[in-house]
């Protein structure tokens, strides 16, 4: 990067101005990072400080049998495939009742568009959750399930929300964003929820109270500027709505193993390479640093892994989403040696060990609990510390 735009582009940072889109495409284009680094923990340690939030939660995935075949995903099945499944809903709420021990404070739900599920299935699996667990808040449903819901029930997404809101959806999740811009998009998504859509079903989400958040699929056939042109999207609606309460970049996977059927799912796998970790790290940091009105950047331990989920703190990032338990949309913890689960104590050694404050929030990042700050770096060197890598 030329010197000259490099100053001017601390110079901004450091000033709180808003950066343009030709500034984020010059950022990606810095093989600085810890430059990338400094720039970016000095705006997330001016909106948080030196917290990092997360939250015990678990992910649970209804059915996989879904209408759409998207080209990264490895999850979608079709009716009748040998490893195809759909829970019923007492199974649902076993399921979720199996970390009630543990203080569960959130259910994290997402599924695919089952082509036969009558669309009545899907409030009464709230309703029977939220009986079962009246403390546990449901964030539940992509905005391209919201809209699969339009077509199979003959309702507008408002009053789809307002039911379920009735039932006890307390936020929809932030999937089916993937990247917004169309000449990538069209080539890698298989449904018709697209910007115009997604963008819709959020706005109306917001105004109803809802916080939200929103992800961004990268590390495939996208460039920066697709990255930046996605981030600056959420911007200006944000700027609208002020209804997103965090941003997720989402690290895309290849399959790591065959499904049980030996199908590859993953069309565009060959062509590909997922993003390294320092491809990750200025994505966290750049995303960061545009996407100034949005008061949280989560990185999901789960697709990146420990290590760089904990060096991401130093680049933007201040959560670490959950416990997660089970999260079968991507094989990440197969091959990298993550494991599935993170246990309360987990997550706060994680943070600890990264030297950040650990603070347990709940969906609509409110407080509900602050833990000691981490030991100073004397006393981390007195005694030997658990290795995480």
């Amino acid at each position: 990067m030329d010197a000259g735009l490099k100053r001017d582009l601390e110079a901004k940072v450091y000033a709180g101005e808003r950066l343009s889109r030709a500034d984020g495409v010059a950022l990606y284009e810095s093989d600085d990072l810890a430059w990338l680094g400094r720039l970016a923990h000095h705006k997330r340690t001016e909106l948080n400080g030196d917290r990092v939030m997360f939250n015990v939660n678990r992910h649970l995935n209804l059915t996989n049998v879904c209408s759409a075949s998207c080209a990264y995903c490895s999850f979608q099945r079709k009716p009748g495939e040998k490893d195809a499944y759909t829970m019923r809903i007492d199974e649902a709420v076993a399921k979720a009742k199996e970390m009630e021990d543990e203080q569960l404070t959130e259910l994290h739900i997402v599924n695919g568009l089952h082509p036969s599920l009558p669309w009545r299935y899907y409030p009464k699996v709230l309703r029977e959750l939220k009986a079962a667990l009246p403390n546990v808040k449901l964030k539940c449903f992509t905005a391209t399930e919201v809209q699969w819901f339009e077509k199979i029930s003959g309702l507008s997404a408002s009053e789809i929300l307002d039911e379920l809101m009735d039932a006890g959806l307390e936020s929809l999740t932030g999937g089916g964003a993937e990247i917004f811009d169309w000449e990538v998009r069209q080539h890698i998504v298989d449904h018709a929820c697209h910007w115009e859509d997604w963008s819709r079903i959020h706005r109306l989400a917001h105004q109803k109270g809802m916080k939200t958040p929103a992800t961004m699929l990268y590390g495939h056939i996208e460039e920066p500027r697709h990255r930046v042109d996605h981030v600056l999207r959420l911007r200006e609606l944000q700027d609208e709505t002020g209804g997103f309460a965090v941003f997720i970049p989402l690290r895309y996977q290849h399959d790591f193993h065959d499904s049980a059927d030996g199908k590859v799912r993953n069309r565009i796998q060959e062509r590909t390479t997922m993003a390294a970790p320092a491809e990750s790290l200025k994505t966290f940091a750049v995303s960061r640093l545009l996407f100034d009105n949005v008061p949280h950047v989560k990185c999901f331990w789960v697709m990146h892994g420990l290590s760089v989920a904990q060096l991401s703190l130093n680049f933007g990032a201040d959560d670490l989403d959950g416990s997660v338990v089970e999260y079968k949309i991507t094989h990440d913890a197969d091959s990298y040696g993550t494991p599935s689960t993170m246990h309360r104590d987990d997550l706060l050694h994680l943070i600890w060990d990264a030297g950040f404050q650990p603070v347990e929030r709940n969906t609509r990042y409110e407080v509900v609990r602050e833990y000691d700050k981490p030991a100073s770096l004397a006393e981390r060197r007195s005694e030997p510390q658990k290795v995480w890598a």
